[in-house]
C-alpha cells in the first residue's frame, strides 16, 4: 500500500502531476498522489463507449455454454461484458461451465465486485504471462475474449491460436479521445507548470499526444515536453511513449498505480 507520510515528509511534495486516465478512473490514483504530497491536475485523455454494435458480445452471450474460457483484459472488459448479460436478461449462472481467466489486478478487483473470483490470474500482470502459465492444454479450447472495439492485444490472441484455441474476439467497448482539454489542465499546459506526466495505457499516450498537438499547432511536442517527466505504469504504455514522446524517465516495477506512485516516489527522492 501507499504509505501515510508525514507532512513533513511528503515525497512529491512541491510537484505539480498530470493524470491522464480516463473519466471516473483517475480518482483513486489522484488520490495515491496527493496523500503523498502532489498538486494532481486531471485531464482524462480516453473516453469509454459502447461499440459501435452490440451484435458480435450478443451473439456470444446467446451461446456462453459453447466456451471454455472467458478471458478480461481489463476493467472496462469487466463492466461491459457483465453489464450486456444483465441487459439481455441473464446473469452470472450463465457462465456456470465457463472458466474465467484475467489480466491485472485492477480487472480481478472490477471482477471481485461482481463476487466473482478468477479461475486463473497470471504471476505478471502482463497478457505475455497468461498464454505462458495457462493452467491447461490450450489445444480444443474455445475462448471468448470481450475487448476494446479497436483491437490491441493481437499478440495475446496469437498466442492462444498457436496453442491450439480457438479465439472468438467481440467488441464490448469502445475508447475514444475526448473532444476537448479541462480548463485547468489547458492553463498548467500553456504556461507550462506541470512536472509529471502519467501515463497507465498506450491509448492514454496517443490521445494525449492527439490532444496537445491540437493545442501547441505548429510546435514540437518533443520539444515542448523536454523538460517534463514522463512516467509510465508497465511495458507496453512505455512503448507508446517512446514513439510518441520519444522517451520514457519512469516506469513502475508493478505494472499497477500503486506501483506507479512508488516509482515516482523513488525518482523524486534522487
Amino acid at each position: 500500500m501507499v504509505s501515510n507520510f508525514s507532512p513533513s515528509s511528503l515525497p512529491l511534495q512541491g510537484k505539480t502531476i498530470l493524470v491522464t486516465r480516463s473519466v471516473g478512473q483517475s480518482s483513486q490514483f489522484s488520490q495515491f498522489l496527493t496523500t503523498a504530497g502532489a498538486n494532481v491536475i486531471e485531464m482524462p485523455a480516453l473516453e469509454i463507449a459502447a461499440p459501435s454494435t452490440w451484435e458480435g458480445l450478443d451473439n456470444a452471450i446467446a451461446n456462453l455454454s459453447d466456451f471454455h474460457w472467458l478471458i478480461l483484459t481489463s476493467s472496462n472488459g469487466v463492466d461491459y461484458f457483465f453489464d450486456r448479460l444483465m441487459v439481455l436478461g441473464k446473469d452470472v449462472r450463465a457462465l456456470a461451465g465457463v472458466k474465467i481467466a484475467v489480466v491485472g489486478e485492477k480487472t480481478a478487483q472490477s471482477l471481485k465486485k461482481i463476487c466473482l473470483q478468477p479461475d486463473f490470474i497470471p504471476p505478471n500482470f502482463v497478457a505475455d504471462s497468461l498464454v505462458e502459465n495457462f493452467p491447461e492444454e490450450l489445444s480444443g479450447k474455445k475462448v471468448l475474449f470481450p475487448r476494446v472495439e479497436s483491437g490491441g492485444r493481437e499478440i495475446l490472441v496469437k498466442e492462444l491460436t498457436v496453442k491450439g484455441a480457438e479465439v472468438v474476439e467481440v467488441a464490448a467497448y469502445q475508447s475514444c479521445c475526448p473532444s476537448s482539454i479541462p480548463p485547468e489542465a489547458e492553463l498548467a499546459l500553456k504556461n507550462q507548470t506541470i512536472d509529471i506526466i502519467t501515463f497507465a495505457s498506450s491509448k492514454t499516450v496517443k490521445f494525449f499526444c492527439q490532444l496537445l498537438q491540437r493545442l501547441l499547432s505548429e510546435k514540437s511536442i518533443l520539444n515542448y515536453l523536454e523538460d517534463v517527466c514522463i512516467a509510465s505504469i508497465g511495458p507496453q504504455t512505455s512503448k507508446s511513449c517512446q514513439s510518441l514522446i520519444g522517451r520514457v524517465d519512469v516506469e513502475a516495477q508493478e505494472y499497477t498505480l500503486e506501483g506507479l506512485t512508488q516509482a515516482l516516489i523513488k525518482w523524486s527522492e534522487h
